[in-house]
């Protein structure tokens, strides 16, 4: 069974090889990828239902650019889009309920 994450990350490798066929007659150069991305993964893909949210777009567009920064200052030994997802989910989980 997947997790949140597996289904997570599918769905950025689903964009990223959208994104490249969409962009083939300049090889996937795109200098505003971020937003096609956060387009595409609210409006066309099942990421809000997995976050049980539908994320602000200006605030997934964020995320993308910083994940990308960190990603490649990091160099962590996993995929991008494993290391996206697990980011994502934890910055889009619902905050506990605090109770007095």
């Amino acid at each position: 069974m997947a997790t949140d994450a597996d289904r997570v990350a599918a769905l950025l490798k689903e964009a990223g090889e959208t994104h490249h066929q969409v962009y083939r007659i300049v090889e996937g150069q795109d200098p505003d990828w971020a937003s096609w991305y956060a387009d595409w993964l609210i409006r066309l893909s099942e990421l809000p239902a997995i976050l049980n949210t539908t994320p602000v777009r200006s605030e997934l567009i964020y995320m993308l650019v910083r994940l990308d920064r960190d990603y490649n200052d990091i160099k962590p030994d996993q995929p991008w889009e494993r290391f996206y997802a697990g980011k994502l989910l934890e910055h889009f989980q619902p905050a506990p309920v605090r109770r007095n």
